[in-house]
């Protein structure tokens, strides 16, 4: 009784200080102090859990560790910035498909626990009373959360890496009656699963069945509502941990997945705000663009002004308040050390510079916060959205550096485009707008951007970094 009780009170603390550091995390200032407070709460758990076990092969988990952690450690050197997301993808998937596997798992040992040579109606009622009707039914919640989290963050990822045949939305006759009736052949499956635990082979159609459901729910989901899709298949891997929890009856699995399930949630009724979408149409995969709107040619055909370092620099001379938007293209040039040595530079000269930040600005929720932070721009110089729209009348030069959808005047002005209604950054209501892309190439949601070719805006055409830098180089022999 008392190992009982002090693993408990170590599970409580651990919970505590993931709850800790989720609020640490929440501001850029102690982050950082958030980060450290979430992994002791992960020593805490796994070295209790470890303890509590009294059949456990060590040399298994310890082969475990060092794999998993020779994995970990080459990711962490080599993954860019720019592949951020997709590796959250993975997380978010191998998370989902960790939970689906531990629960069957669970399930196969119960269904095992009678002797073999006992009836099947004996051993049908051994293996329900092994398991029980709670750690029945989170078995069957494992794996079926588990399974679509898994396969959908899979496509999430191939779309993230732009795999050329799973980029654009796939869509197809009777995509939503399909998705019903898969859903109607997993709560069946789930039930013979309840009713009849020790046929496993249940389990794994399921898993079968919900597998094929995470591919379809998320291959006709547009690009630019990737970020919608990340957090909410983050939340999808927090309840699938969170249903295992109440499987192995581990209370610290059953906080922590709650707790990820709650805050990816919330995150993604954050982003579905700031895309202008329903909930429901992402839970059901409908995501997805309008009719086809005006052609590139049509768009940009001979109302292209382009531009150079030394000009803009001239623009910037005489301006007294700059607006950086910064977007994927940013990341993917890494020029976010050049982009707040300019900030910086212009600050010097008396210019009021501030950072317009889209909530769902490049691959996933929060990218641009984190490369500017990485950068050591200051938290109070980025404005979201309602801070800094009601601004950009007032504002001299706004340098957009790689962004494309967020700002994107179709969102405002076109009922039929893919991003219709998204809120976007109004920067065309600036004096001036310096756009810094390598190419007319559309963004994400594959449109192109009649604010390249308006009367107020001049196109840099160079790769983000070497442009800033260029830029800052100019502004310095003014």
């Amino acid at each position: 009784m008392e190992r009982t009780i002090l693993i408990n009170l170590a599970y409580l603390l651990a919970g505590v200080l993931f709850i800790f550091g989720l609020k640490g995390l929440t501001h850029p200032r102690t982050a950082v102090r958030g980060n450290l407070l979430g992994a002791l709460g992960m020593l805490v758990a796994v070295v209790a859990t470890l303890v509590d076990q009294q059949i456990v092969s060590y040399a298994l988990i310890l082969a475990g560790v060092v794999v998993g952690a020779a994995v970990g450690a080459v990711l962490a050197q080599r993954i860019q910035m720019t592949a951020m997301p997709q590796l959250v993808a993975l997380f978010n998937g191998f998370g989902g498909a960790a939970s689906a596997l531990v629960a069957g798992a669970e399930l196969l040992r119960g269904a095992l626990s009678s002797p073999a040579e006992q009836a099947a109606g004996q051993a049908a009622a051994t293996a329900a009373e092994a398991l029980g009707l709670d750690q029945l039914v989170a078995v069957v919640a494992s794996g079926l959360i588990g399974a679509v989290t898994f396969w959908g963050s899979m496509v999430a990822f191939g779309k993230l890496q732009e795999i050329r045949w799973l980029k654009k939305p796939i869509h197809y006759a009777g995509q939503h009656p399909v998705n019903a009736l898969l859903g109607i052949v997993m709560l069946a499956l789930g039930a013979a699963v309840v009713a009849n635990p020790e046929q496993v082979w249940l389990y794994w159609a399921l898993v079968a069945v919900a597998s094929v459901l995470g591919v379809t729910l998320v291959v006709p989901i547009g690009g630019a509502d990737m970020p919608v899709v990340i957090a909410l298949l983050n939340s999808y891997s927090g309840l699938a941990a969170a249903a295992t929890g109440f499987v192995l009856k581990n209370n610290v699995l059953i906080i922590s997945g709650s707790l990820v399930g709650a805050s990816g949630i919330i995150l993604t009724q954050l982003m579905c705000k700031a895309m202008n979408r329903s909930l429901a149409h992402v839970l059901f995969g409908v995501l997805g663009p309008g009719e086809e709107g005006a052609t590139a040619d049509e768009i940009y055909q001979g109302r292209i002004k382009s531009t150079s370092a030394d000009e803009v620099a001239m623009l910037l001379e005489t301006a007294r308040r700059v607006v950086i938007v910064p977007g994927y293209g940013m990341a993917v040039a890494q020029a976010q050390h050049a982009v707040s040595e300019l900030a910086r530079l212009l600050e010097s000269r008396g210019v009021e510079v501030e950072f317009g930040i889209h909530p769902v600005a490049g691959r996933m929720p929060g990218h641009m916060n984190v490369l500017l932070a990485e950068a050591d721009v200051p938290y109070d110089k980025l404005k979201d959205l309602d801070q800094i729209n009601p601004t950009f009348e007032q504002t001299d030069v706004v340098i957009v550096i790689g962004a494309n959808d967020v700002v994107n005047p179709v969102a405002r002005e076109d009922p039929n485009s893919p991003i219709a209604g998204m809120p976007i950054l109004e920067v065309d209501k600036a004096k001036t707008v310096v756009v810094i892309k390598r190419s007319l190439s559309p963004g994400f949601a594959g449109i192109p951007n009649p604010l390249f070719a308006a009367d107020n805006t001049l196109m840099f055409f160079e790769d983000g970094k070497q442009a800033v830098t260029d830029l800052v180089t100019a502004v310095k022999e003014l």
